[in-house]
């Protein structure tokens, strides 16, 4: 975590040895590449600088920038006691959707639990087994961005990198070496 926090601060340093880690770079269109790499290294900065002291879901819309919080889907909100979730139906539903429907339903903004969740250490969340790490970041000649990220293999679980990156104002993201 140590590196990783370096790295969205400072940037890569001699010491960062690229040898034994598998890299991927996601690359994004956007108007401004520089403004979507700033934006997603603030948000992941204030999220991975807790990772020790985890806090309490209701503190992190204070905690993370509120452009950023603004852009994650609302939170499901609790079922009355009345209601009942007609769970055969909604897999019959499920089920009769093309794949181009089914992609529709899974894209779109992610909740703030939903994303946090990925980073979040406690027993809750899947923190302990995060699949990519921040590595590096820049614009190219074309005015597109990437993000170049250090990960467990290849596929890996990318949908959090994604949703940071989209919700940072990129588009069009394209995974690669």
């Amino acid at each position: 975590m140590e590196g990783e926090l370096r790295r969205l601060r400072s940037g890569l340093e001699a010491e960062d040895d690229q040898q034994r880690l598998f890299l991927v770079r996601v690359r994004f269109t956007a108007e401004d590449p520089a403004r979507v790499i700033a934006d997603a290294r603030e948000v992941l900065t204030r999220v991975v600088e807790r990772t020790g002291d985890w806090p309490a879901f209701e503190r992190w819309p204070q905690l993370l920038p509120t452009w950023f919080v603004e852009r994650c889907a609302p939170e499901p909100r609790e079922p009355e006691p009345s209601e009942h979730l007609d769970v055969e139906a909604w897999l019959r539903q499920w089920r009769a959707m093309t794949p181009t429907e089914r992609a529709a339903v899974s894209e779109g903004p992610w909740t703030l639990s939903g994303w946090l969740y990925y980073f979040d250490p406690t027993e809750e969340g899947a923190g302990d087994d995060r699949s990519w790490w921040w590595w590096h970041a820049g614009t190219d000649s074309s005015g597109g961005g990437w993000v170049e990220v250090a990960t467990t293999g290849w596929p890996f679980g990318s949908g959090s990198l994604s949703w940071l990156i989209e919700a940072s104002g990129g588009t069009n993201l394209a995974y690669g070496p």
